[in-house]
């Protein structure tokens, strides 16, 4: 890795790692209460613990890679990806055909959008109480209320790209004959493509948000229901490990989304070969 990739990723760093070195000097001073706030070393610790395997190796329990990925942690984990990915490809399924009718539309936008702008502003955690009487506890109300936090960023930005769509690329693909399906798939399909991937990028980040508070609701695992868990025995250590993995999970899937924008996207920044 040459020095220009290396600068960067240093100065991302840098401020983390300062805001480290305080916070552990300040615990180590004695300036704060270590059940209040952990010093990193401890919570570096419990993070550990709350990773590796609960019990010792045994052979005959099976194989060695399964009791290596036996941590409570990597089931919390996979169980909230789980509800995440579920969550935001039902809300974002229903998003993204609604948006580009009410985009193209005008008759549709007219009826739709009243309504649509009626329930924007009502959060997410408000529709916990229906989501348990509706479904239940379990997966399904998380879902349900996921799919809620991401079925309006997607639905706002579809809407927002096919309505801003220069309308001279729209008169000129008619003066060339274009019919109306063509005019969509060739010309307001890719002009709105960013705002769409900008929404479902918005729209994963507010799943994560809303994936913790389902999960201190209506389900027996993942790393919200262990983030309030740790509450009641008031394991501030672990609470703050909890965070940290929500943090660096949601970091991941933001990175590997916004790779994906810039490759599918090279042809709107002129990059293309």
């Amino acid at each position: 890795m040459n020095a220009a990739r290396l600068k960067p990723l240093a100065e991302g760093f840098a401020v983390p790692l300062a805001v480290l070195v305080i916070w552990q000097l300040a615990c180590t001073a004695g300036l704060v209460n270590p059940m209040v706030l952990p010093s990193p070393a401890a919570v570096a610790a419990r993070w550990w613990a709350y990773l590796a395997p609960l019990e010792a190796y045994d052979p005959a329990q099976g194989s060695w890679i399964l009791w290596l990925f036996s941590g409570e942690m990597l089931h919390d984990a996979l169980a909230s990806l789980y509800r995440v990915v579920v969550g935001f490809l039902v809300g974002a399924g229903l998003a993204l055909p609604l948006g580009l009718f009410m985009g193209t539309s005008d008759v549709i936008y007219r009826h739709i959008n009243p309504l649509m702008q009626v329930l924007r502003p009502i959060p997410p955690i408000a529709y916990i109480p229906l989501s348990i009487l509706w479904f239940g506890l379990g997966n399904a109300p998380a879902v349900f209320l996921i799919a809620i936090g991401a079925f309006f960023p997607v639905l706002m930005n579809t809407i927002a790209g096919v309505r801003h769509v220069d309308g001279i690329y729209i008169r000129a693909a008619r003066s060339l004959g274009a019919s109306r399906m063509t005019i969509f798939r060739r010309v307001i399909l890719p002009a709105a493509t960013p705002y769409i991937l900008s929404g479902a990028r918005i729209g994963i980040g507010t799943a994560f948000i809303v994936v913790i508070v389902a999960e201190m609701i209506a389900v027996n695992n993942g790393l919200g229901f262990r983030i309030l868990e740790a509450r009641e025995y008031f394991w501030s250590d672990k609470i703050i490990a909890g965070m940290l993995t929500i943090g660096a999970l949601g970091l991941i899937i933001d990175m590997a989304v916004s790779r994906l924008n810039n490759h599918l996207l090279r042809w709107h920044r002129g990059l293309e070969s």
